[in-house]
């Protein structure tokens, strides 16, 4: 039906830059909310950064570092992360509340994971 594919995780010193992508495919008819969600080792998933009707939204401790985006006609949402620093080390998560062809509300789809990594 709907799969979602993360890519742009790795392993960055302290202050460098990553960017996450995530794509959805499959019988899409519209995606209305997308978000950037991680979690650490031994910690509940906390949301990072959420994007719906071109406006924007970061929690604290990212404000001012990251920067959510997307891409309506590739079904595309990234997120830029500069001057990372050692607590941002995660596995991140995207999450598009999506509404499939058939289908009559939207539903949420989540993403396989992709590992931040990040030396001091």
């Amino acid at each position: 039906q709907v799969q979602l594919v993360e890519s742009g995780g790795g392993l960055v010193q302290a202050g460098g830059s990553l960017r996450l992508s995530c794509t959805a495919s499959g019988s899409i008819s519209r995606i209305n909310a997308m978000a950037w969600y991680r979690q650490a080792p031994g910690k509940q998933r906390e949301l990072v950064a959420t994007i719906s009707d071109g406006l924007t939204d970061y929690s604290d401790s990212v404000k001012g570092r990251f920067t959510i985006s997307r891409d309506n006609g590739l079904n595309t949402v990234f997120l830029q992360m500069n001057s990372l620093r050692p607590e941002d080390t995660s596995v991140y998560y995207c999450n598009l509340r999506i509404r499939v062809a058939w289908a009559v509300r939207d539903n949420d789809y989540w993403g396989q994971g992709t590992q931040v990594t990040v030396s001091s």
